[in-house]
């Protein structure tokens, strides 16, 4: 992935870290531009000093504002992640200490029977291992293999000893003595060459707590079912020594232990089931965590969030994926953005203006000249001022906030008709619907079409659709608990939780009144101010999430200066997540220049200079020849680079009367030279460019990429 962001960059005033002589990209660049060089004025050194110290203190900040923001958010992923497993996690850390006390229950064995180099005699009761099933719900590999180790990790925590295994090690290949030798240096933490269940027991013995023994093994469906079937099976002849507990994860429902497992083996388990929640429910956790919460002022396009969401469901399904796109985006944001640094300073609860004067009136010039650059100005008229400016980041917050509230509306409606968040999420970006002029209207109801498309009836938006649909039709009492759902997510953002308390007490009071009518009736009293229609407070309350849409939620991408916070370039994410590496390389050893900016290099053109990388020379003459290339023509073109100095070296050595003492291009040897093509040659052939001569025809070379 290419960026300007640069994460960790060394000093190169301290020795150790100047690299200038092993530089091979560009060498001798300094040198000769310096040389070619015209000298600069002073006025013109200043200039360009203050320039460079502003672009490098830029540079700082969003180095450090895309530290911070990045932070907050894994820090966040995290907590919701565990805090999604810890409810089952205890109940297997429970399980595992209550399954060891029935195992001890019969009492221990002394120390002379632990340590005979055998089992002891049970009948089939007593060799049962208690086994926990975790059910994953088709949770992917990565995501699996991440959950069993934060498992582990809680387990060790509760002072259980814990061993690791995955499915590789139940391979047929390595059958029950790689199990074994696995097993015992998880344990022991060394490698035996003869692996033995006396040597574990006798590490259990000498340990000077009495706590269980657990072995997770992440998928038994991938597994082999004869080794892990002969496994079970050791295990259980040895479960009084060692008290073993299984925890074993299940991707599916459909396969179960009992299609895998061989008869024998099924009658040494003891099972109790767990199920763990299903990927779209940490999907949905997470996107309500990240860009639903001020954790961080992170957001991306509707281009880019439509693009995630398909790379999550079609390409890889894993919520690493989907993290590592996350991140990505932010560092994209950051590297492309000049002003993004100020999305560190949007969460502040502190008023942006004091943190204006405090942090950047120093820069308020240049980011007055960058700000003027951004797509969005709102309805501001005239030259831009650090008024203005201050006054626009607060309006960006205001409405970002409100944006968020009503998401979150329409999230909690959405519940009753399992409307994924993530599917509302890429409908709230849609910045088409208010451009096409399909926006909603006063009076007209939903079912009317403002929710849809003006050339046909298929909703423009249509998991808002459904979400403000079933409001129609919940319940008395369903209908309360939402709008105390909707009370409690538009508090800070007054003009909705107004009018959700409005709608509140009037239900509230004709509920009251209805009720005081049921008890004392009569005919001839005044009427009650009770709706005949049970479902009028559902119209209203759906005219109310209408009046949010179209009133309180503009697309993101419509707000001013919403590039601070907001990613939408959606070309640079699927060049840096799906990639095309073999045309990458192409084009960086063609448009070196572009990556260098040397001045010999843009002064010369498309002349090659021997300063250039080997690499580079070689593949720009490739281009020369077609698909077969003749190596010995090839050499004498890259020897005639090397040892031709440029024209104005030979037009200065020719008028120059004393000779000056410095090193020569042109003295390099023959044997240098073929050393220094033969390693070029081998990098094009690593990154995949080029074949290698054949015994057929040893003198030419294979060009295996052509064009970009």
């Amino acid at each position: 992935m290419n960026s300007d962001l640069v994460l960790d960059e060394p000093d190169y005033n301290n020795p150790e870290n100047n690299i200038q002589p092993f530089f091979v990209l560009h060498r001798g660049c300094s040198s000769s531009s310096s040389s070619l060089s015209r000298p600069k004025s002073k006025r013109k050194l200043n200039e360009e000093s203050v320039h460079e110290f502003d672009d490098r203190y830029l540079y700082n900040l969003r180095i450090s504002a895309f530290h911070y923001v990045w932070s907050n958010i894994d820090t966040t992923i995290k907590g919701v992640l565990k805090e999604i497993n810890l409810s089952i996690f205890n109940e297997v850390s429970s399980w595992v200490h209550q399954s060891f006390k029935a195992v001890r229950s019969s009492g221990e064995p002394g120390y002379a029977e632990t340590t005979h180099p055998y089992p002891i005699a049970l009948d089939a009761l007593s060799k049962q291992i208690y086994t926990g099933l975790v059910y994953t719900k088709n949770m992917e590999f990565v995501d699996n293999q991440l959950t069993f180790e934060e498992l582990g990790n809680h387990l060790k925590s509760g002072g259980c000893h814990v061993a690791y295994m995955s499915s590789l090690d139940f391979s047929a290949k390595n059958g029950i003595g790689g199990c074994l030798t696995r097993l015992l240096r998880m344990f022991l933490k060394v490698t035996l060459d003869d692996a033995d269940m006396s040597i574990l027991a006798s590490w259990y013995c000498g340990q000077r707590e009495s706590t269980p023994v657990v072995i997770i093994i992440e998928d038994m469906e991938r597994c082999c079912a004869s080794v892990l079937s002969n496994f079970i099976l050791m295990l259980s002849k040895w479960v009084v020594k060692i008290p073993v507990i299984l925890v074993m994860g299940v991707a599916t429902m459909l396969y179960s232990p009992e299609n895998l497992l061989s008869s024998n083996a099924l009658l040494c388990l003891r099972t109790c089931k767990f199920v763990l929640g299903s990927p779209a429910q940490r999907m949905d956790a997470i996107a309500e965590a990240v860009l639903l919460r001020p954790c961080s002022r992170f957001n991306v396009g509707h281009k880019v969030a439509v693009f995630m969401k398909d790379y999550f469901l079609k390409h890889d399904g894993t919520l690493t994926s989907y993290i590592r796109s996350l991140k990505i985006s932010c560092m994209l944001l950051f590297s492309s953005e000049p002003l993004s640094f100020l999305l560190k300073d949007l969460d502040a609860e502190d008023d942006f203006q004091e943190i204006w004067k405090e942090k950047h009136a120093c820069i308020q010039d240049i980011m007055l000249k960058d700000s003027s650059q951004l797509s969005c100005r709102g309805d501001d008229v005239g030259e831009l001022t650090s008024e203005k400016l201050i006054h626009a980041i607060g309006e960006l917050k205001r409405l970002h906030q409100r944006w968020i509230t009503v998401v979150k509306c329409l999230h909690e409606a959405g519940k009753h008709q399992n409307v994924q968040l993530l599917d509302l999420y890429c409908d709230a970006l849609d910045p088409d619907v208010h451009k096409s002029g399909t926006s909603y209207k006063q009076g007209r109801s939903l079912r009317n079409g403002c929710l849809s498309s003006q050339y046909g009836g298929s909703p423009k938006r249509p998991y808002i659709f459904k979400a403000v649909n079933k409001v129609r039709d919940l319940s008395p009492a369903a209908l309360s608990e939402l709008l105390n759902k909707w009370e409690r997510h538009a508090d800070g953002v007054c003009e909705i939780g107004d009018k959700v308390k409005e709608l509140q007490v009037m239900m509230n009071s004709a509920d009251s009144k209805s009720s005081g009518s049921d008890l004392i009736y009569d005919s001839s009293s005044q009427k009650s101010d009770a709706p005949k229609d049970p479902k009028l407070w559902n119209s209203k309350a759906v005219a109310l999430i209408e009046w949010m849409l179209r009133d309180q939620m503009k697309p993101i991408e419509s707000f001013p200066f919403h590039e601070i916070l907001c990613f939408k370039i959606v070309e640079k994410l699927q060049t840096a997540l799906l990639g095309d590496p073999r045309r990458r390389i192409q084009a960086d050893l063609l448009e070196f220049h572009e990556y260098l900016h040397c001045t010999c290099c843009s002064t010369r053109g498309s002349r090659l200079l021997p300063s250039l990388h080997d690499t580079s020379i070689l593949y720009v003459l490739a281009q020369e020849h077609g698909d077969i290339i003749n190596v010995h023509d090839w050499f004498q073109s890259f020897k005639a680079i090397l040892v031709t100095p440029p024209t104005k070296a030979r037009n200065k050595s020719k008028h120059s009367s004393t000779p000056k003492k410095k090193k020569d291009i042109n003295n390099l040897s023959e044997a240098a030279i073929q050393a220094r093509f033969c390693k070029a040659v081998s990098e094009l052939q690593v990154t995949g460019l080029l074949r290698m001569p054949t015994k057929r025809r040893p003198d030419f070379v294979q060009r295996v990429a052509f064009g970009l």
